[in-house]
Parts: C-alpha cells; structure tokens; sequence
C-alpha cells in the first residue's frame, strides 16, 4: 500500500482489500463445510 492522494484511491484501495478477503472467506467457509460433512459416518455397528 503505497501513499493515498485522493478519497477516490483510498476507497478504490480499500474496496478491493475487501473483495479479496470476502472471497477467501467464502473459499474458508466451503472447505470447513466439506471438512464438517465428510465427518458425517454412521457410528452404529449393530
């Protein structure tokens, strides 16, 4: 991040910070889902 010498930069900047990391939280929440679902087995032996 280097000097920010408008409004329009900094929130070009900071809106482009934020899409990055929604999207790698949104790729986090899908790989916990997966981790959480393949849990899933049948306990039962009987």
């Amino acid at each position: 991040m280097g000097v920010f010498y408008s409004l329009h930069a900094f929130m070009l900047e900071t809106k482009s910070v934020t899409y990055v990391l929604m999207g790698l939280g949104l790729i986090a929440l899908g790989l916990f889902w997966k981790f959480l679902s393949g849990r899933d087995k049948n306990l039962r032996n009987y």
